[in-house]
């Protein structure tokens, strides 16, 4: 039985307004990706990969074109919906560091389950034993107490992929998750991120690193908001 569409953009543009003019950073993107599978949008810094991205998931609204994300169309949502759904159904690795400074490493990687919980939302696994083997499998079990100042670049940015993927989310969006990596932890990170579409989840890595081309099952190009 074919995999079932979990993440649909139609015509998707976003219209930016800069010196005197307005410009598309996005422009009717098409984009259709299924569950259990992983998808791969390369291009350079500044040609709307991040853009594409929050559209994707909701936090930033297209100036045309719509997104569909678990058969739920993102433009219909509102803002208490659109949260509801990113809390159950996204996991979101943004470009920025993103740790709670006060929160440490296991803390932070937690932090979306105990909202999840506060929400209603019951996951029928622990997930203390899903954060401890997240850890272990990106190398990071011995930083659990270490707090976001103690960490460097690359620690920083497995701890954002472990809490990404803490819910075990049926959409995973990745923005440059292997930017801050040497090649050892980037494999860590390529092959955590490949594991998720083996629980389903559809995968999308924006990336300007084409060495990671390999762990995709199709490849898309962005350039000046042109996706191909």
């Amino acid at each position: 039985m074919a995999n079932s569409v979990v993440v649909q953009a139609s015509g998707l543009t976003r219209e930016f307004y800069r010196r005197g003019s307005y410009f598309n950073a996005v422009e009717e993107a098409n984009l259709q990706v299924s569950s259990g599978q992983m998808v791969m949008i390369q291009g350079r810094s500044g040609n709307g990969k991040s853009t594409l991205l929050n559209m994707l998931a909701g936090l930033l609204q297209p100036t045309r074109g719509q997104v569909r994300i678990c058969g739920q169309l993102l433009g219909d949502l509102d803002d208490s919906e659109l949260s509801t759904l990113r809390g159950s159904r996204i996991g979101y690795a943004t470009q920025q560091e993103t740790l709670i400074a006060s929160l440490n490493v296991r803390e932070n990687i937690l932090l979306p389950a105990l909202i999840a919980k506060e929400r209603g939302i019951e996951k029928p696994y622990d997930v203390n034993a899903r954060a401890e083997s997240l850890m272990k499998a990106l190398q990071i079990e011995g930083l659990s107490e270490v707090y976001p100042r103690e960490l460097s670049g690359g620690e920083t940015r497995r701890v954002i992929i472990a809490r990404t993927l803490i819910n075990i989310p049926e959409v995973v969006l990745a923005d440059e998750p292997t930017g801050d990596l040497d090649e050892e932890s980037t494999g860590l990170v390529m092959n955590l991120l490949r594991s998720a579409t083996d629980d389903g989840a559809a995968v999308i890595v924006v990336t300007h690193d084409s060495d990671t081309s390999s762990f995709a099952d199709q490849i898309y190009t962005i350039t000046k908001g042109v996706l191909k």
